[in-house]
């Protein structure tokens, strides 16, 4: 029932947790419309299976949004140096900048505020970090998030536009200081 998961704390993922955020990455993005599927790019869903390989690196963590049962709603990547980012075009370039990555919200518990409450943890953390600018990257599959992103400062950022393979992908840049 959706009223027993309406309290979400966020915190770093557990590595016991890594292999359920992976297959809440897969299941969020092979199911967005228009995205590429596991076939099409298999390297990409590769990695998002084994997500919490990034966190080898101690720059890089995982935070999930948890219920007061103890359910994942949602994860995302944090990157505390755009050098470790791991995307195409010019954004692990970036100085003093963060990042975050794989943002994935549980379509069970779509529209309580997950994704933005994972977005703004990830903004705070970047500011206690001492970070001056935020990077993002989203598609078009993902245009939906695009206002709150905005809404929150984002301000869209062509520079840091990359294709992977055949996808278009936008890169969104939010000063922080």
């Amino acid at each position: 029932m959706r009223e027993e998961h309406t309290k979400y704390k966020i915190r770093k993922a557990r590595s016991e947790e890594f292999k359920v955020i992976g297959a809440l990455l897969i299941d969020v993005y092979s199911n967005l419309s228009g995205f590429p599927k596991l076939e099409e790019q298999p390297e990409y869903y590769k990695m998002l299976k084994n997500v919490g390989a990034l966190t080898k690196n101690p720059n890089i963590k995982i935070f999930v949004a948890v219920s007061e049962q103890n359910k994942i709603g949602g994860a995302v990547v944090y990157f505390h140096d755009m050098k470790d980012y791991g995307s195409g075009g010019t954004a692990t370039k970036e100085k003093n900048a963060c990042g975050f990555r794989l943002l994935g919200v549980d379509v069970s518990v779509r529209g309580l505020g997950l994704g933005k409450k994972l977005t703004e943890f990830c903004i705070n953390k970047g500011k206690v970090d001492n970070c001056e600018t935020m990077v993002i990257h989203s598609t078009q599959s993902m245009e939906l998030a695009w206002g709150m992103y905005e809404r929150l400062g984002f301000q869209s950022a062509p520079d840091l536009d990359f294709m992977q393979e055949d996808l278009p992908v936008y890169g969104f840049r939010l000063k922080l200081k």
